[in-house]
C-alpha cells in the first residue's frame, strides 16, 4: 500500500480525488442542521429535564421570558418617570401580561415580558427588539436594561455569531505560524496545512450527518473544538511522517523510496495514537450530557479523518515534488540521521542517562508541587462569572438583585400536574422562598414560579431548591426547573460522569497501549505519567485562574473534557516516543534504545506539543470562561508532557527499568560494529533490519541483514 502512494501516478490521482472529492462534498453536502431543543443542555433523566419535558404539554411552552428593568442612576423614579416607562412598554409585544413592577426603595421598576421563539436565534432576535424599543426616549437619568432567562440566551448566541469562522481562522493563523517556525522553510509549511485544512472542512460534514444519523445532539461549540482538535492531531500527525520523510531522505537516493519506508514506519505511530484518541472521545458517549455525547462523538470522527488525509493524501501531495520543497534546509543523502547525530535532545538523553534517579526524583516532586493546587479548586461557575465580558443580561441581572429578591429575574419554575394552588402553597412554605405564583395552567398542567430569594449561584439558592425538591415528592409529577435547579442538576451530573468515565479511559487507554506494545509495565507507566500530567496541569491551572484571571471558580464541566483530552493526546507523544524507541531498542538495547528515540523523535514531538498546546489556548478567543479553562489546562497539560514528562521522566524511568521496561516482551540487539552488515553507519542495513521488527530474536534479524 505505501509503494502505491509513493508511485507518481498513483500520487497524482490520490491528491487530486481526495481533495477535490473532499471539497466537493462541503460543497454540495454542508453540515447537517438540527433545532435545538429546551433539553439539548441538561443532564438525562434529571429533574429539571423531566420538568421542561411535562412543561411542553403547555401552550407556548417552548418560549422563555426577559426581564425589563428600568432604574434611575440617582434618585427615585418620578411619577413621570413610570408614565414614560409604561409607555415605552406598551409597544412591547406581549408586555401587558403581567403590570410593572415598583422596588420598595423606589429606584428601579420591572417587567416580565414573554419571549415566544423555538430556538436561540429566533430569541436572539426577539431580544434584540425589546433591547431596542424600550431604551428609546426615556427621561433623563432612567436606563433600561434587559435581562433574565430569555436574554441571557440571546447573548450566550450573541457570543457564537460567526465564532466557528473566527476560531478557525485563529487556529489556522496559529498552525501555519508555528509550521513556518517549525520547518523554517517558506514552502514546505503550506503541505500539511491544505490537507489538514480540507480535512477540518469535510470532518465537519461527516460529523454532523453521523450526529443526525443517530440522533446525537450537537450545540454550537461542537464544531468549533471539533476543527481545534482536527488541526491540533492532523497537524502533528504531519509533523511525525515529514520529520521521519526528512530523516530517510539522508539514506535514500529516490524520494519516493523515502516516502515508502517513512510511511511504513510512521504508519503504526499514527494509527496506534489515532486508535487511541478515538477510543477515549468515544467515552463520553457514556454522560449524561446529550451535547457532550455529541461532542465525542464527532472529534472522533474528526480524528478518523485527519489521520486519513495525514497517511493517505499528504504522503502524495509530497513526494509529487522533489526535495526542494524542504529549501532551504534541504535533507541530503548521506548526511547523519537524526538518532546517530549529537543534537540537543541526544544531549539531554545523556544528560537523562547519567542520572536517572535524581531525574526522576526531582520531576515527580515539581509535578506534585503543581498538583497541590488541585486541594483548593472550587467547581462551579456562577451565572455572572460565564462569560469573559460581562453581557448586558448579567449586568441588568446585578442591578436588579440591588432592588428586588435575587432571583426575580430567573425564578424557580414548578412543573406539575398536581392542583396549582396546593403546589403554590406548598413552594410558599419553603424557607427561602421570596414569593410564588401560577403563571400558566392547561391540560392538566401547571406552572408555578417560585422567586428565589438568595443570590443567583449562591450556596443558600442550591440549598432553596433541594428544599423546593423535598417540599413537593408527596404531589404528584411535579418537576423543579430554573437556572438554579439547572445548575445543581448539571453540577450532579458531572460529578457523576467523572466517577464513571475517568476509570474507563484509564482502562481502555492502559488495553490499547498493551496491545500496541505487548507490554505490561510499558503501558502502565506511561498511564500513571499522564495522570500525573493531568493533575499538575489542573493544579497549576488553578492558580492561573484564580491569581491571573480572577475566575471565582472552575465550571464543573471543565475536569471532565481536560482529562479526556488531555490522557487522549497526551498518550499519542509517548506513543511516539516509544514506538521509536523500541524500533531501535531492536538493534542497541533497551537503554541506548529509548535514548536514539529520543534524540531522533524529541525535535518534532516538541514542535508537535508547542503546537498543540497554542491551538488549544486558542480556545480563549471565545468569550466564555469554560472553553477558556479547557483551553488552559490542555494547554499548561501539553507543554508538561512536552518538555517535562516524555523528555524527562519517561526515558529516565525506562533508563532504569532497563529490559523491565518493555516486559513481558524481550529486546535482543544484534551486536554491532564497524564492519557489521547492522551497524548503525550501514543506512540500508539498518532499514532493512528495521523492516524485519516482527522477528523474535538477533539471530532473525542477522539473517535477514546479512541475506540483503
Amino acid at each position: 500500500m505505501t509503494d502505491r502512494i509513493t508511485r507518481k501516478w498513483w500520487a497524482v490521482a490520490i491528491v487530486i480525488l481526495a481533495l477535490a472529492g473532499a471539497m466537493g462534498v462541503v460543497s454540495a453536502v454542508g453540515e447537517a442542521q438540527r433545532t435545538s431543543a429546551s433539553t439539548d443542555a441538561l443532564p438525562i433523566g434529571s429533574d429539571s429535564a423531566a420538568a421542561l419535558e411535562l412543561r411542553d404539554r403547555l401552550p407556548e411552552a417552548e418560549g422563555s421570558t426577559a426581564v425589563v428593568l428600568f432604574s434611575k442612576e440617582s434618585g427615585t423614579l418620578t411619577p413621570a418617570d413610570v408614565t414614560a416607562i409604561e409607555g415605552r412598554m406598551s409597544e412591547v409585544p406581549g408586555a401587558g401580561r403581567a403590570p410593572l413592577q415598583r422596588s420598595e426603595d423606589g429606584t428601579a421598576a420591572l417587567a416580565v415580558v414573554p419571549v415566544d421563539a423555538t430556538d436561540a436565534t429566533a430569541t436572539a432576535a426577539l431580544v434584540g427588539d425589546i433591547r431596542e424599543v424600550v431604551k428609546a426616549d426615556l427621561p433623563e437619568g432612567v436606563t433600561a436594561q434587559v435581562t433574565g432567562p430569555a436574554a441571557v440566551q440571546a447573548d450566550l448566541a450573541a457570543v457564537f455569531e460567526g465564532a466557528n469562522t473566527r476560531l478557525l481562522i485563529a487556529t489556522a493563523s496559529v498552525v501555519a505560524l508555528l509550521l513556518v517556525l517549525t520547518y523554517r522553510s517558506p514552502i514546505l509549511w503550506i503541505f500539511p496545512l491544505i490537507v489538514v485544512g480540507v480535512a477540518d472542512r469535510l470532518a465537519a460534514v461527516v460529523a454532523t450527518h453521523t450526529l443526525a444519523a443517530f440522533s446525537i445532539v450537537w450545540d454550537e461549540s461542537t464544531i468549533g473544538i471539533l476543527s481545534v482538535l482536527v488541526f491540533g492531531a492532523g497537524t502533528d500527525y504531519a509533523l511525525l511522517l515529514i520529520s521521519r520523510y526528512r530523516d530517510e531522505l539522508r539514506s535514500h537516493a529516490d524520494r519516493r523510496e523515502a516516502m515508502s519506508v517513512a510511511l511504513r514506519r510512521t504508519s503504526e505511530a499514527v494509527l496506534s495514537s489515532a486508535v487511541t484518541v478515538v477510543i477515549g472521545l468515544l467515552t463520553l458517549l457514556l454522560s449524561l450530557f446529550p451535547a457532550t455525547r455529541g461532542l465525542g462523538l464527532a472529534c472522533a470522527v474528526g480524528v478518523v479523518v485527519a489521520a486519513a488525509f495525514v497517511l493517505l493524501v499528504l504522503p502524495a501531495a509530497l513526494v509529487l515534488f522533489d526535495r526542494w520543497i524542504f529549501w532551504p534546509k534541504v535533507p541530503r543523502e548521506g548526511e547523519a540521521a537524526l538518532a546517530d547525530g549529537h543534537s540537543l535532545w541526544r544531549r539531554v538523553g545523556d544528560r537523562v542517562a547519567a542520572h536517572p534517579k535524581r531525574i526522576i526524583s526531582v520531576t515527580l516532586v515539581v509535578l506534585a508541587v503543581m498538583a497541590a493546587g488541585i486541594a483548593a479548586i472550587d467547581t462551579g461557575l456562577k451565572p455572572a462569572d460565564q462569560f469573559l465580558s460581562k453581557p448586558e443580561a448579567i449586568a441588568a441581572s446585578e442591578r436588579l438583585a440591588q432592588s428586588f429578591p435575587a432571583g426575580s429575574a430567573d425564578p424557580a419554575i414548578v412543573v406539575t400536574t398536581a392542583d396549582p394552588e396546593a403546589v403554590t402553597a406548598a413552594v410558599q412554605d419553603v424557607p427561602g422562598i421570596a414569593g410564588a405564583r401560577t403563571v400558566k395552567q392547561a391540560d392538566g398542567v401547571a406552572e408555578v414560579d417560585a422567586v428565589i430569594a438568595a443570590a443567583p449561584g449562591s450556596d443558600e439558592a442550591a440549598d432553596t431548591v433541594r428544599a423546593l425538591r423535598a417540599a413537593l415528592t408527596s404531589l404528584p409529577q411535579s418537576h423543579v426547573a430554573g437556572t438554579e435547579a439547572v445548575a445543581l442538576d448539571q453540577a450532579e451530573a458531572s460529578s457523576r460522569d467523572r466517577l464513571v468515565i475517568f476509570p474507563i479511559v484509564l482502562a481502555l487507554v492502559l488495553l490499547a497501549l498493551g496491545l500496541l506494545l505487548r507490554s505490561v509495565v510499558a503501558p502502565l507507566v506511561l498511564v500513571a505519567t499522564v495522570v500525573a500530567t493531568f493533575l499538575a496541569s489542573v493544579g497549576a491551572s488553578w492558580w492561573i485562574f484564580t491569581k491571573v484571571f480572577g475566575f471565582s471558580g472552575l465550571d464543573d464541566s471543565a475536569p471532565l473534557f481536560a482529562f479526556v483530552f488531555l490522557v487522549a493526546l497526551g498518550v499519542d507523544y509517548n506513543i511516539f516516543l516509544v514506538t521509536r524507541a523500541r524500533e531501535e531498542s531492536r538493534l542497541h538495547g533497551s537503554r541506548q534504545g529509548m535514548l536514539r528515540g529520543l534524540a531522533a523523535t524529541g525535535g518534532v514531538i516538541t514542535s508537535a506539543g508547542i503546537l498543540l498546546a497554542a491551538v488549544f489556548a486558542v480556545l480563549g478567543v471565545l468569550p466564555l470562561v469554560v472553553l477558556a479553562q479547557i483551553g488552559v489546562i490542555i494547554c499548561v497539560g501539553v507543554l508538561l508532557d512536552t518538555l517535562v514528562v516524555r523528555t524527562l521522566l519517561v526515558p529516565a524511568i525506562a533508563v532504569v527499568l532497563g529490559d523491565r521496561f518493555w516486559w513481558p516482551r524481550r529486546t535482543h540487539p544484534t551486536p554491532s560494529g564497524p564492519s557489521s552488515p547492522s551497524s548503525p553507519s550501514s543506512p540500508s542495513s539498518l532499514s532493512t533490519t528495521e523492516d524485519a521488527g516482527s522477528a523474535a530474536d538477533a539471530d532473525v534479524f542477522a539473517k535477514v541483514a546479512t541475506n540483503s
